[in-house]
């Protein structure tokens, strides 16, 4: 019989599970990840994140740490970036205008490249949870007085729209027959604020599907995998991990489809797994 050992990879999600509810990273946490990386095991932080915003993070925990963005739609290591699976011009449009027919206010995410712009239409009045996103984003924010216009000359890496639970259900009943199939509509929902997010991707983009391109290139088997995070974006790389985690704080829908679960981003539930299956 063969005894598996500690897993090699550690894949973190960052919001809500890397970082606390301040968007820091504990000193417990801190601890654990650098003694994860001195025992040689790899590191990837896996968000939906832009490419910039994520890096800022990266920066803070220190070390070179590919960086998984856009839920799986750009991978980079360092400098180099290595995949770009950007959203097709003319299924960014069409949600576009969806999203406009039923009061949803669209925010594109621009560059396949990762150069991360942000364009909001000009005179746009989105919810005040995509309002404070778009305030922490701002140097990269610009308003355009006709979004189907930009995409003309932009590429587009998703179209992101927020608001409250009731909200996003309409705009993704609205979405789902043109661009569920051609496209992929991914839900992120925080119970802590009442925010749920929808993103509609390329087809093929995944949080898992990016790992599982890492794993191939770095040789290390699913089942060598360490991975965490809090969203419904995250279950499928959670439930394709040698071991995998949700966190406390994700939506209790969520945690009852029977994934081991671990104390909240405010407890340092990434702590615990790392020193549960790599320190002890």
């Amino acid at each position: 019989m063969t005894v598996p050992g500690p897993p090699r990879l550690l894949a973190l999600d960052i919001d809500g599970t890397l970082l606390t509810s301040d968007k820091t990273v504990s000193a417990r946490t801190r601890t654990a990840l650098d003694g994860a990386r001195v025992a040689g095991v790899r590191l990837v932080l896996v968000t939906g994140r832009r490419l910039p915003s994520a890096r800022r993070v990266a920066r803070d925990v220190g070390g070179d740490v590919p960086l998984i963005a856009h839920n799986g739609a750009l991978v980079a290591d360092g400098p180099a970036l290595l995949v770009s699976l950007p959203l097709p011009r003319a299924l960014a449009r069409h949600a576009v205008e969806i999203g406009l027919s039923v009061g949803a206010e669209p925010v594109l995410h621009c560059g396949a490249g990762g150069e991360g712009r942000v364009l909001i239409r000009a005179g746009a009045r989105p919810s005040p949870h995509v309002r404070y996103y778009l305030e922490r984003a701002a140097p990269d924010v610009r308003a355009v007085p006709d979004l189907a216009r930009a995409l003309e000359t932009e590429e587009p890496m998703q179209v992101m729209f927020g608001g409250t639970g009731p909200d996003m259900a309409r705009t993704r009943t609205a979405l789902a027959p043109g661009l569920d199939g051609p496209a992929r509509i991914e839900r992120s929902v925080y119970p802590a604020t009442g925010l749920v997010i929808l993103e509609v991707l390329e087809k093929t983009v995944a949080k898992a599907a990016a790992v599982a391109w890492l794993q191939a290139r770095w040789g290390i088997a699913p089942e060598d995998t360490l991975a965490i995070g809090d969203n419904w974006n995250d279950r499928e790389m959670i439930s394709a991990a040698g071991v995998g985690y949700l966190m406390g704080n994700a939506d209790p829908e969520l945690r009852r489809l029977g994934l081991a679960v671990l104390p909240t981003n405010d407890d340092d539930g990434v702590a615990v797994a790392i020193e549960r299956h790599l320190l002890d």
